[in-house]
């Protein structure tokens, strides 16, 4: 064991400094463990996969020998809030207890940065579509006066997915570079100049992607010199680069690059009368083809979109309004940066949605059929036509190597059935030191997984009202206090119907995903204190509700990937076609991290007491529910509903349970 194994071990021990310096700081053998093992890694400039189960601690775990091993440390989240949390909660805390004089840097991406050319332009735009709206536009041009860091997260109250934020951020692509008259009061350049002056960088996955697919976003290299990387919720990483190693054209961008294209005319004159109808062609051709594409499921194949003779059509209005717009702004790019970006940007998309388009053999510059999948994807108003690569384990691997760097990959979900040879091969990592903490709570005495008898197969079409019938003894046991997590959307809202059925509705208040915004449920649930939330994939990851509120995690079917997804149906194939299992080497493994995603809700601290519910019937009717039971914390289990009463009554009795 290294010598900053050792440090980092006795740190984090019974009466090491942490301990006397941290309130409420409790020693946890697996944490020290985790932590040694991550210094091992700095130290030998190694790479390790390694899981920590819930409780474990692992953002001090890796903290820890962070500061004190001296090294160029990225720190890379999976969210923005997790981000937020670490740099401006977790972060200080350590520092403050070791004592090590470190730099730390926050550094997200452009689009949390205000820009204020762009701010400049919305000035007097007639953009805004209510009170609301203008209301936060006013707002933002007050706090920008006064900000020092320009991070739209410092604005209180100003939605995360707002029709602002386009407005009044900057994008690789219409980023004016040094040719911005704000270049030298730039918020991103000062980030990033902070960023390459610290010991520490906490990043967030977006962020590290997008710099290790060498998307530098016209700055240069955004994490140098770095000599240690920490990637916290690992498990998201590999879908995460395939968007980035992929290629999208949306919408959205387009409709904005029309928009700028005018906006751009107040700076020079005469250019109205060359832009204005070229700007209405493109944003027309856009709208035309979301509408030529109405007739479409919401994902699915370029094959499937261009056996439509009117999606094709569009598609190639599309083409033409963008090469009328470029040849308009062509003899305008000497005026003005503004326009030399913006044909940048239409020449770029013409040769994005090209390749979209392009036939399997059409250049040898454009990959295989076994190399990447085309599809599209439509929101309510917009789509999104996207290259996916199949596997990223290359890139990933090749940019990992090129770095020299110490490389940690963490996670409370990555190992299945105590391997980890699913995610190794998707992250490209061919020996890794790999380590299992567990989780310090007590399963036998803190929790209980009930599997509900006499369900139905989960094809059949009462399966819904099946698990509805199972659930209503258990939230009255637990008087509500519960998570419902639905494999679909559908599902979710067909359990909302009966649970609020006249003749037998919930005494529970029931909050519904899709009814209110996903923070705003969450705040309601732990308000309500006896709630009943129904939700699906995104409530399975990233939310946290400590205590009583939540002791319930209902799960009603084993979540086996969408066989609708595309880009997840392209991957079977390329396995089947090179010889493999596609159910054995992806559907079951995904589906085991999604479980333990779902199931980690449930107990969140030492204190925490509750009940997993466990519907499919295929845990223990078919061979592999073995391998999801086996992957999951011991809890106790049992097929008998009295023992959930019992269990919120008194405490279980080791009689009471089935091993």
């Amino acid at each position: 064991m290294t010598h900053l194994a050792d440090s980092s071990r006795a740190a984090l021990a019974e009466g090491g400094i942490l301990a006397t310096q941290i309130p409420a700081f409790n020693p946890r053998p697996s944490q020290q463990d985790l932590s040694a093992a991550i210094a091992d890694a700095f130290s030998d400039r190694g790479t390790l996969l390694a899981e920590a189960g819930t409780g474990t601690g692992k953002t001090f775990a890796y903290l820890v020998p962070a500061l004190l091993s001296g090294k160029k440390t990225i720190i890379s989240t999976g969210t923005r809030a997790l981000q937020d949390q670490l740099y401006h909660r977790d972060l200080p805390r350590v520092r403050d207890a070791l004592g090590t004089p470190v730099r730390t840097a926050l550094l997200k991406g452009r689009a949390n940065y205000l820009c204020k050319y762009r701010l400049q332009q919305a000035k007097g735009e007639p953009r805004f579509s209510s009170r609301e709206q203008i209301s936060q536009f006013q707002r933002i041009v007050a706090w920008a006066g006064r900000t020092r860091m320009g991070d739209l997260a410092e604005v209180e109250a100003l939605p995360e997915d707002s029709p602002l934020l386009p407005m009044v951020t900057s994008t690789t692509d219409n980023c004016l570079g040094s040719e911005c008259p704000f270049w030298g009061e730039c918020f991103v350049v000062q980030a990033r100049q902070r960023a390459q002056t610290a010991d520490i960088v906490v990043v967030n996955h977006h962020l590290l992607l997008a710099d290790l697919a060498l998307k530098q976003e016209g700055f240069g290299e955004i994490l140098p010199g770095a000599e240690a990387f920490v990637v916290d919720e690992a498990h998201q990483l590999p879908d995460l680069a395939a968007q980035f190693f992929g290629e999208g054209l949306g919408a959205r961008a387009l409709v904005e690059l029309a928009r700028d294209g005018l906006a751009e005319c107040k700076q020079v004159e005469g250019a109205l009368a060359v832009m204005q109808q070229p700007t209405r062609t493109l944003e027309h051709a856009t709208r035309a083809l979301r509408a030529a594409m109405e007739v479409l499921p919401p994902r699915s194949t370029q094959f499937r979109a261009l056996q439509d003779e009117a999606v094709r059509a569009a598609l190639d209005d599309l083409a033409a309004a963008l090469a009328q717009f470029a040849e308009a702004v062509a003899p305008l790019r000497e005026a003005a940066p503004g326009f030399d970006a913006c044909h940048l940007r239409a020449t770029d998309s013409a040769a994005r949605l090209l390749r979209w388009r392009a036939e399997r053999d059409f250049d040898a510059e454009f990959e295989t059929a076994d190399d990447d999948v085309r599809w599209y994807e439509l929101s309510p108003r917009g789509f999104r036509l996207q290259r996916t690569p199949l596997d990223v384990s290359g890139p990933l691997r090749a940019h990992r190597e090129r770095s020299h760097a110490s490389w940690v990959f963490t996670s409370a979900t990555l190992a299945v059935d105590g391997h980890f040879d699913h995610i190794a091969t998707r992250l490209g990592l061919d020996e890794p030191a790999t380590l299992l903490a567990p989780s310090p709570f007590e399963w036998q005495r803190q929790a209980l997984c009930y599997l509900p008898q006499r369900m139905p197969e989960p094809a059949s079409r009462d399966y819904g009202s099946a698990v509805v019938d199972a659930l209503r003894p258990v939230l009255e046991a637990s008087q509500g206090r519960a998570f419902v997590l639905f494999a679909s959307h559908r599902a979710l809202r067909e359990a909302a119907v009966l649970l609020r059925d006249s003749s037998n509705p919930s005494p529970w208040p029931l909050f519904v995903q899709g009814e209110a915004p996903r923070h705003v449920l969450l705040q309601q649930f732990r308000d309500s204190g006896n709630g009943v939330l129904l939700g699906a994939a995104s409530f399975r990851e990233g939310v946290d509700v400590v205590g009583d509120a939540l002791s319930v995690v209902v799960i009603d079917k084993l979540p086996f990937a969408a066989p609708d997804d595309p880009v997840f149906e392209a991957r079977l194939d390329a396995i089947r076609r090179s010889g493999g299992n596609p159910f054995r080497d992806e559907q079951l493994p995904q589906a085991v991290i999604a479980l333990k995603q779902g199931v980690g809700r449930l107990i969140r601290t030492e204190t925490d007491r509750g009940v997993l519910v466990l519907c499919d019937p295929r845990l223990i009717g078919k061979s592999y529910g073995r391998l999801f039971l086996d992957s999951l914390p011991p809890f106790a289990r049992t097929r008998e509903v009295g023992d959930v009463e019992a269990f919120f009554g008194a405490p279980v009795t080791d009689a009471a349970v089935m091993r």
